[in-house]
């Protein structure tokens, strides 16, 4: 068991680690049950918001315009987590997502964590529902701000000490630490025509952009393209 661990929660534009993007990073140092302090940040997108996305986290385009790119962002939390066990509701979603673009970055990154869904189905099976504001209402913890990052995060880690309060002595092998698993899908980098297009069609379009185009995958530089021409138009010869 432990008492000192990051919980971590993103709001993404999508459920793939692959093809959608980080919006909001949020995360709160816990030690012996004590907040010692929290990390929020918005990440720049390289695409529209989709509007299901806008409307369940009231998170728009314009939100995180000029924000962090995601090497930064995700720079910035990994200094702020450094290896401490990470916490998080349906961990290995969030897990997922951050490895896979620290990977794309060039980073690594191997943790230990805890989950307080997989910890709660265990020690709640009476529940009818253990989403996140399902068990903060059955713990009577105030939540602001759901499906934001931050706010779900700091949820997250006052369910844990709910949990291990009520349940480590009956269940002391739900709250010991694993390995988190999962294995980055190999990307392709965007290509050099269509970061030369891109970069015509942001300065035709006097598009500002803070993303390094580098960063972009094949995948994600050809949505990026598709939804500029989308809303601006294609340049005019």
């Amino acid at each position: 068991m432990t008492d000192s661990y990051i919980a971590v929660d993103l709001e993404t534009t999508g459920t793939s680690p692959q093809q959608d993007h980080i919006l909001e990073i949020g995360a709160v140092k816990v030690k012996e049950g004590r907040i010692l302090e929290t990390f929020e940040t918005f990440v720049e997108c390289p695409v529209e918001i989709p509007p299901f996305i806008t409307g369940l986290t009231g998170i728009t385009s314009g939100m995180v315009a000029g924000s962090p790119c995601l090497q930064e962002a995700c720079a910035s939390f990994m200094d702020f987590a450094g290896e401490e066990v990470l916490l998080g509701h349906n961990l290995l979603f969030d897990y997922s997502f951050l490895k896979q673009k620290i990977c794309l970055c060039g980073g690594s990154f191997e943790r230990l964590g805890l989950d307080t869904l997989h910890i709660s189905r265990g020690c709640l099976p009476e529940l009818p529902s253990r989403a996140l504001d399902k068990l903060a209402a059955w713990y009577e913890i105030p939540q602001e701000h759901h499906h934001r990052a931050l706010d779900d995060a700091l949820t997250a880690s006052r369910i844990y000490l709910k949990l291990m309060e009520q349940f480590r002595d009956r269940r002391p092998e739900l709250f010991e630490p694993g390995p988190l698993k999962y294995k980055p899908k190999k990307t392709s980098p965007i290509t050099i025509s269509q970061k030369r297009y891109l970069q015509d069609l942001m300065k035709y379009h006097r598009i500002e952009n803070d993303t390094p185009l580098d960063t972009l995958s094949k995948s994600e530089a050809s949505r990026m393209i598709d939804g500029i021409i989308l809303h601006y138009g294609r340049i005019k010869r």
